[in-house]
């Protein structure tokens, strides 16, 4: 693997703690911007919390999956 492969992953990793951890602790910083503010109009507050925690929940499956799969 090279180092943007495993750049990419992690990034992936971070993204998804950093939303899994907004929708936890309700951040309003993380809810106010625009397309966060979109999910908040249609689904409600909470909705959009468990979108974005499902959503984190998926990026970090995602990085780790890939991990495994360019490290076999």
């Amino acid at each position: 693997m090279t180092f943007a492969e495993y750049f990419i992953l992690g990034l992936f990793v971070f993204l998804g703690f950093l939303s899994i951890t907004a929708a936890l602790f309700n951040f309003e910083w993380y809810f106010r911007t625009s397309s966060a503010r979109t999910f908040v109009n249609i689904l409600g507050r909470s909705g959009a919390r468990i979108f974005y925690g499902l959503l984190g929940l998926a990026l970090i499956v995602c990085g780790v999956a890939g991990y495994l799969q360019w490290s076999a």
